[in-house]
């Protein structure tokens, strides 16, 4: 029986996940007759998806329009693609030339590049029937969590699987599950963290057991919209199911609650000088850290994309924030508009979660000449956020709320999304 998205068995039975979040004001409105918070919560975030049944029974298939495009348009893609392995690559420009189809035109052109077509027998058909879904599946209603962001970290993928330290051992199925999470591994988020989800007693919290409930949904998400379309069909049911469950441990790996773990092993091995990536395992752990850095990337881009990026996240956290106190609910740290500025949730997003992180990779690149740009980059946005900052107080920020270091309990990625529980701050899911 073929998964489909949005639909997970359990205990033998299909349970049907409302996985269309809402978050216009308009069709978030409270009525003054309904009692009580969890009754405001249930119908602000009740919507059934948009076209929630299987795109394919119903004849539909996702469309790109790359080739409606004014020539000239047409053209500066192709361009950019050319140059797509660039650190200062502008995924925004990207989007607008491809009229809104970034992370399909990015996803075929790489496959492409890569030989995973050929090598792996795609038909062509029915990858951009997945592709399509999936960026149809991102809201792009999300100030950040959309396919933009996911073209973004799907090309800061590409850069790091080109670091010399890494390419000559890869795999053309490393590069394909690489490239895959790094493409689905916000797929339908809802542009709300874990913990609103768990104190709002969310079908998805109790699906998952209040337990990587966001990364979860992605992945099966993602493995559901794989077997809808077809696409690894003609490979063996062995080889299939090992994707799957590949796939599955690099998305899940940027749940925020594990981060102490893979920082504190990826410097152990760094340390030990014991990295063999002659073996598949220690490839796929290096492959879930390079995820990680390219999910939490943005402070380590060129300072006008990073700015734009950090307005982003914190848009959405705000929105959250509007949303809590519209349900009579405590505000998240760090979606307080009032209170918590860009400058210091982006300064304390840097010091805590992308400086420790970056410090390792650049360690295990040797210092390449991209760990060596990220890193210039990532000290250069400190500064222009501490400048912005002083200007907006007079003051020198100190540690933000939700940004403690070890032993407190509250996290926020400023890249990313919200509050967990954990004992190092880094970055949240």
């Amino acid at each position: 029986m073929h998964q489909k998205p949005g639909y997970t068995p359990v205990h033998g039975e299909w349970s049907c996940a409302p996985l269309f979040f809402c978050m216009d004001m308009d069709m978030a409105t409270v009525h003054s007759g309904e009692i009580g918070t969890k009754k405001k919560v249930k119908r602000l975030l009740s919507f059934q998806r948009y076209f929630h049944a299987s795109r394919l029974l119903r004849g539909i298939t996702p469309q790109t329009s790359l080739h409606l495009l004014d020539e000239d348009y047409l053209g500066q893609a192709v361009h950019m693609l050319s140059k797509v392995g660039t650190w200062n690559f502008d995924i925004f420009l990207f989007d607008r030339l491809t009229n809104g189809n970034s992370l399909v035109t990015l996803l075929c052109h790489l496959f492409n590049v890569y030989g995973l077509i050929h090598h792996f027998q795609l038909d062509m058909v029915k990858l951009h029937r997945f592709l399509g879904m999936v960026q149809e599946d991102y809201h792009s209603q999300n100030p950040y969590h959309n396919a933009v962001h996911a073209a973004d970290v799907t090309q800061a993928m590409h850069c790091y699987l080109k670091e010399p330290k890494l390419a000559q051992y890869l795999t053309p199925l490393d590069i394909f599950l690489g490239l895959m999470a790094a493409a689905a591994h916000d797929v339908d988020h809802p542009g709300v963290n874990q913990p609103f989800l768990i104190k709002t007693k969310h079908h998805l919290a109790s699906l998952y057991q209040n337990t990587s409930v966001l990364e979860s949904h992605h992945w099966r998400s993602t493995v559901g919209m794989l077997r809808e379309s077809g696409l690894l069909s003609h490979l063996p049911a062995d080889m299939t199911q090992d994707i799957e469950q590949q796939l599955g441990s690099l998305i899940l790996a940027t749940d925020i609650s594990r981060q102490n773990e893979f920082l504190s092993r990826f410097k152990s091995h760094l340390d030990s000088d014991d990295v063999n990536l002659e073996d598949a395992d220690h490839r796929h752990f290096v492959l879930q850290i390079a995820l990680k850095c390219a999910d939490i990337c943005n402070p380590c881009r060129d300072w006008e994309l990073s700015r734009q990026w950090s307005e982003r996240v914190c848009e959405e956290f705000y929105r959250q924030g509007d949303l809590e106190r519209r349900c009579e609910l405590e505000i998240s740290p760090l979606c307080n508009q009032q209170s918590d500025t860009v400058p210091v949730i982006q300064i304390g997003f840097i010091t805590y979660i992308v400086e420790p992180l970056f410090e390792e990779w650049a360690r295990f690149t040797d210092g390449s000449l991209l760990a060596e740009s990220m890193m210039g980059h990532l000290q250069k946005n400190k500064e222009h956020w501490r400048h912005k900052q002083q200007d907006l107080t007079g003051d020198c920020p100190g540690q933000p709320p939700g940004m403690e270091p070890e032993g407190k309990d509250r996290t926020e990625k400023g890249g990313e999304r919200a509050v967990v529980r954990v004992s190092l701050s880094r970055k949240p899911k």
